[in-house]
């Protein structure tokens, strides 16, 4: 019998990777990331990533298939998770999708449909917005569909471009807001809960934790390969306000301070977007995390 897919999701800090082990060497189940800067070669401290030997025996799939000067395809990624989660299914084993990128583990377990992309045109709009800014977008994108222009906030440079975008691939309308939770495969999802409090204190240590172990060397090392000509991988959280350091806009410690404050707001955003899904099982954070989560698993997984 094919197994379920678990999901285990949640803000940045909660402590997903060290469950999604648990639930691994508990279950006999191979982890797929859905953590999409996870998926960039190099970029490890900054990202969290576990380090081979971290991942105690446990296979992990879509790590380090990118180089930072790739644009993220979320319909790239879809294609390769599915893929993996067949295989791992198929060889009789349960995948564990883990990570906090909403909008690639719903493209992993969901029912969903990702316009394609153009590189060619989307590198043409990202220089007009460069250039021209978000509002003069908008306005052109008001005026081919204004119901998407209506759904998409002024400001927000990169959906109005992946609009434009998919307009002029496929024509209007295009869709601002996602299908009814669907999936795809038998799924239980479980969240971690942890209070912003607590959370937030986690988040200083683990940025604290980052550059003291050599994030400013890591950026350094990742800007020789392209990493700020990288239209996404430029843009993820620390390795921004790294490389605006090393251009000389802000001192270390302030980049440090600003990386702190994007990370927060980060999280209010994962917070928000994940609550919206009615199927996740929210587990407090505590020492019996793991146990609590494979009593919400064990029901489904035996049935």
């Amino acid at each position: 019998m094919l197994r379920p897919v678990v999901a285990v999701v949640g803000p940045t800090a909660a402590g997903k990777s060290e469950l999604s082990l648990s639930l691994a060497q508990a279950l006999d189940s191979e982890v797929v990331n859905a953590d999409s800067m996870q998926l960039y070669r190099g970029m490890d401290i900054g990202t969290a990533k576990l380090s081979p030997a971290e991942r105690a025996g446990v296979p992990h799939h879509l790590l380090d298939i990118w180089p930072v000067t790739q644009t993220a395809s979320v319909s790239e990624y879809q294609a390769l998770a599915r893929q993996a989660i067949d295989d791992i299914r198929g060889r009789g084993r349960t995948p564990i999708v883990v990570g906090g990128s909403g909008l690639y583990v719903r493209a992993a377990i969901d029912k969903l449909q990702f316009p394609r992309t153009d590189p060619d045109l989307r590198a043409s709009l990202e220089e007009e917005l460069a250039r021209v800014g978000a509002a003069a977008l908008h306005a052109r994108l008001a005026a081919v569909d204004p119901a998407a222009a209506a759904a998409i906030l002024p400001g927000n440079g990169r959906r109005i471009v992946r609009a434009l975008e998919v307009i002029e691939l496929v024509g209007p309308p295009f869709r601002a807001t996602l299908p009814d939770y669907e999936a795809a495969y038998p799924v239980v999802q479980v969240g971690v809960e942890i209070p912003r409090q607590v959370l937030d204190h986690r988040i200083d240590l683990r940025l604290a934790r980052m550059w003291e172990r050599g994030l400013v060397d890591e950026v350094r090392r990742l800007e020789r390969a392209g990493l700020r000509e990288g239209r996404t991988a430029s843009r993820a959280l620390g390795y921004a306000q790294v490389l605006a350091y090393l251009a000389g806009e802000c001192s270390e410690d302030e980049a440090a301070a600003q990386a702190n404050q994007a990370t927060r707001r980060f999280v209010r955003r994962q917070e928000s977007w994940f609550r919206r899904d009615p199927r996740i099982v929210w587990i407090p954070a505590g020492d019996d995390l793991a146990r609590r989560a494979l009593a919400v698993l064990d029901q489904p997984l035996t049935s």
